[in-house]
């Protein structure tokens, strides 16, 4: 799986294409090898195998479509709260002022810049070590000023500060769950196989029927890439150019 996401790092247009490629071979092996057998009735069976795999395909590719699409919605929707949430806290720094607060609001924009730049990182960048102990740094130096206020001024108001540092807190580590979590492996090589096997199948049927249909055997297998395509760069955080927008953080 690392290997195929690597190339789609490198170019999704070449990922693409491989697996183009990949399905039109398994069509044609499967349709040379039903030109070599005589049908002998066998169509008819196979015609209602074959319609069974590539439904099961169509089903398995919507339902790992849904998948991947609701990835894409809860790290968008992440970054969106995350992004209220240090506008929170950096508001009601402000609103307190003094030597803390003025510090906490200071920290909070140079918060705000990393977790920009965790963003915008790509899948093998070294930044996002770099991001993360970056943000593990001024989360302690945050919460230490935080923490002088809460004694010097154990109220309300700064019972209300801390609790928006906390909500900057846990977003933020709510938003690095949601870019860990990708496609599973499993998942992706089943539909792999499911594929392989749907498109010989395919190529197997018609070859009974000595027949070929090359252009629209390859406009279906330019469908299903495009599909697979997709869901590939929809599930993965730093793939393709399925980005999670920042509009709303720069904002």
């Amino acid at each position: 799986m690392r290997v195929i996401a690597n190339i789609a790092q490198w170019s999704v247009f070449t990922f693409g294409l491989m697996l183009l490629i990949v399905q039109l071979v398994a069509y044609e092996l499967g349709n040379w090898l039903g030109r070599t057998r005589k049908a002998d009735g066998e169509v008819e069976g196979v015609g209602a195998v074959v319609g069974s795999m590539l439904a099961l395909l169509a089903f398995v590719l919507a339902l790992t479509l849904s998948f991947a699409s609701t990835r894409f919605t809860e790290r968008r929707a992440g970054t969106l709260a995350e992004a209220n949430a240090i506008g929170t806290a950096w508001l009601r720094a402000r609103a307190i002022g003094g030597p803390h607060g003025s510090e906490i609001a200071r920290l909070l924009e140079q918060y705000t810049q990393v977790r920009l730049d965790f963003i915008r990182a790509t899948r093998e960048s070294l930044a996002i070590g770099q991001d993360n102990q970056q943000t593990n740094a001024l989360q302690s130096e945050i919460w230490q000023h935080t923490t002088a206020i809460v004694q010097d001024h154990p109220d309300p108001v700064s019972a209300s500060l801390m609790a928006a540092v906390n909500d900057v807190f846990d977003m933020t580590m709510s938003e690095r769950f949601a870019y860990e979590l990708r496609l599973p492996p499993q998942i992706f090589w089943l539909l792999m196989l499911m594929i392989l096997l749907g498109m010989s199948g395919l190529g197997y049927q018609l070859g009974l029927k000595a027949r070929s249909l090359r252009i629209l055997v390859t406009l279906l297998c330019i469908v299903w890439t495009l599909v697979i395509v997709d869901i590939l760069d929809l599930a993965s955080a730093r793939l393709g150019s399925f980005r999670t927008d920042i509009a709303a953080t720069l904002g």
